[in-house]
Parts: structure tokens; sequence; C-alpha cells
């Protein structure tokens, strides 16, 4: 269920956890075509804008960005194409269960290479109302303030 990325890091949205609360996590596997390996590994991806959605029983990711492969001439791929996420069964139908719920939905958090192929992070998240995002902010200003003065300290010394 929870996944650690033991792999190599390619791409990961950090907008997602400014704009929700992730619950759970899942690490899928990506159906790809041809030249996109390729371009993940050169890590020219972007996931900024992309989501997931369970279409048919099956999971598919939307939105996500694959650049076209410098050496791939007419074999390239479509950048922004539709490509399905390989989960178990039993994951899928617990996140079709859940992101029915209103104000759930399913984000990629980050894309990376494990193994040799490519997996992505994906979360089910619960948005946050704009108050939300103001306090998370005011949280992180508050840390990054006392872990200054914290260093000021140990310089003074």
């Amino acid at each position: 269920m929870a996944a650690k990325t033991e792999g190599r890091v390619i791409a990961q949205n950090k907008k997602a956890r400014h704009d929700y609360f992730i619950e759970e996590t899942y690490e899928a596997g990506v159906v790809l075509k041809g030249t996109e390996i390729k371009s993940i590994r050169a890590g020219r991806v972007n996931i900024k804008d992309s989501f997931a959605r369970i279409e048919n029983g099956e999971l598919f990711l939307h939105n996500a960005h694959i650049s076209h492969y410098e050496q791939g001439n007419q074999f390239n791929h479509d950048p922004l194409r539709t490509r399905k996420l390989l989960l178990h069964r039993r994951e899928i139908n617990k996140l079709i269960g859940k992101s029915q719920q209103a104000g759930y939905s399913i984000v990629p958090l980050k894309v990376y290479i494990k193994n040799g192929v490519a997996k992505v992070l994906i979360g089910l998240a619960k948005g946050k109302k704009k108050y939300d995002k103001r306090e998370a902010l005011k949280q992180k200003d508050a840390k990054r303030d006392m872990e200054r003065a914290i260093r000021r300290e140990m310089k003074g010394e």
C-alpha cells in the first residue's frame, strides 16, 4: 500500500502536496510505448497538471507530458497521450470506493525508475480549502524561522 521510492526520482508534483491532503499512496506501473521510457530516463517528464481517473475498472493517467525522444524520428509518441496505470485489482477496487466520495481525487506524486522500470507514485487526495493552504504556509514559515534562529544561535557560540 504505502510505497517507498527506492529508485531514481525523475519528476515530482510538489504542487499536489500544497493543493491536497494525501491520505494514501500506491505504487503503479505505467504502460509505455516505444520511445517513452527513453524520454523518462532522460528526465523529460512533467506531471504538474496531470491526474488519474478510473474508467471501466482500469486506472488511467491523463495530462502527463512525456516529451518526444530526440532520436525517435517517425516512431515518436504523442506527448500527452492517456497512459494506463498498473495496479492490483484489490487496490483499484479500494480506489474506486474511496475516490467516488465527494472531494477525493487521484493525483500522481512522482515518477521514478525502480529496477529499470518506470513507476508512478499516486496518492488518494482530498482537496484543501484556501484557509488550509494559508495555514500550511504559515506553519512552514514558522518552522523555517525557528530553524534560522537555531542556526544563528549555533554560529553565535
